[in-house]
C-alpha cells in the first residue's frame, strides 16, 4: 500500500505549492464561496478545458489556459476580493456579545431544530392532508417509525436512503423523503 500526499502530489506534477500566512487561506476560501469567484461562469469548466489542453505538462497547461482564458484569473481575482473587502467591514462589527448570540443560536436553537425537524414534516404534511399527527414513542421509534399521519405510520429518511443498498432494514410503514437544501428542506411522499 503507498499513500501519497497531496502536497507530494501537487510538487510531482506542478513543481511546488504556493505558501501562504496562517488563517490566510481560509479567509480567501470564504471570501471565495461568497463571491463564486472560481465558479465556470468566471474561469470555465475547468474538468472539460484541462481535456481540451493539448500539452502535456503543466507548463504547456498554463500557457493554454491563460491564451484561452486571458481575463479569468483577474476576473476571479476581482470578485475575492471584493469579498474580502465587505468581510473585513463585517469583522470590525463583531464583538462578545455577537459571538455569544451566534453560539447560543447555533447549540441552542439551531441543533435542537436540526434534529427536531422531523415534527415539523409530519405537521405540514398533516396538514396537506387534513389529519392530525403526532410524534413516534420510543417503542414505535425501535421500529423505525417517526411519527403518524392520521393513524398511518410514517418512516422520515434522507433521499439519499433510497439509493443505498446497505440500508436492509424492513420499515412497515408510509415513507418520506427529504432533501437538506441551503435555506430548507425539500420533502416528497406518496400516500
Amino acid at each position: 500500500m503507498l499513500k501519497i500526499k497531496n502536497q507530494e502530489i501537487i510538487e510531482d506534477i506542478a513543481g511546488g505549492i504556493a505558501d501562504f500566512p496562517k488563517y490566510t487561506t481560509q479567509l480567501i476560501n470564504l471570501a471565495n464561496q461568497n463571491a463564486g469567484g472560481t465558479r465556470p461562469k468566471v474561469v470555465g469548466q475547468m474538468s472539460e478545458l484541462i481535456k481540451e489542453c493539448p500539452g502535456v505538462c503543466f507548463l504547456d497547461w498554463v500557457d493554454w489556459y491563460q491564451d484561452r482564458m486571458p481575463d479569468a484569473i483577474e476576473n476571479a481575482t476581482a470578485k475575492v476580493l471584493d469579498m474580502i473587502e465587505k468581510l473585513k467591514s463585517a469583522i470590525s462589527l463583531v464583538d462578545e456579545e455577537m459571538v455569544r448570540r451566534w453560539v447560543k443560536d447555533l447549540v441552542l436553537t439551531k441543533t435542537y431544530t436540526g434534529l427536531k425537524f422531523q415534527e415539523s414534516i409530519l405537521k405540514r404534511i398533516a396538514d396537506r392532508s387534513g389529519k392530525t399527527y403526532r410524534t413516534a414513542t420510543p417503542d414505535e421509534e425501535a421500529k423505525g417509525i417517526d411519527g403518524f399521519i392520521g393513524d398511518e405510520p410514517v418512516s422520515i429518511k434522507p433521499v439519499t436512503y433510497k439509493s443505498k443498498n446497505m440500508y436492509q432494514e424492513k420499515i412497515d410503514s408510509k415513507m418520506v423523503f427529504y432533501d437538506k437544501l441551503k435555506d430548507g428542506i425539500k420533502v416528497e411522499w406518496d400516500f
